[in-house]
């Protein structure tokens, strides 16, 4: 049985299954290597389990985008991420269609978006109207 006050046995439990942040402790879900460990484990997912003090800590959220390589962490990343564009451009290029939970102030930047599309083409639907109609945009995106 799992000890969810204990770093160890949350470790093993992260190691089967990255959610398994959920159960533990509080203090753990403050602790950056666990949960680095959970994020590795769960695809980014368990990021939503976190403390909100690391949701709120640039580094550790960069260090989590690279652990997961899935930019789709950002929805639960504190929303002040999304109007950074180191950030969001880190973001973009691991998944392009995460375009769609950047600020909407970068869905009108033509480096952000064309970023994004060349990534993943489909990321173009998340994109300003005014960007659409680019032919570089549209070149890009098929």
């Amino acid at each position: 049985m799992t000890d969810w006050k204990n770093k160890k046995s949350v470790l093993a439990a992260i190691h089967e299954d990255g959610y398994a942040l959920k159960k533990a402790d509080e203090s753990l879900k403050k602790d950056k290597s666990i949960v680095l460990e959970a994020v590795m484990y769960s695809g980014g997912g368990a990021l939503e389990f976190a403390d909100k003090s690391l949701l709120k800590d640039k580094v550790f959220i960069l260090e989590a985008l690279k652990k997961s390589g899935n930019g789709y962490l950002l929805k639960y990343a504190d929303e002040s991420f999304r109007k950074d564009k180191s950030i969001v451009l880190e973001v973009v290029n691991q998944v392009g269609i995460a375009l769609k939970y950047v600020d909407e102030s970068f869905r009108k930047d033509k480096s952000i978006v064309l970023a994004a599309i060349k990534q993943d083409g489909d990321a173009l639907k998340y994109a300003d109207e005014s960007l659409k109609k680019d032919p570089t945009i549209i070149k890009a995106a098929k």
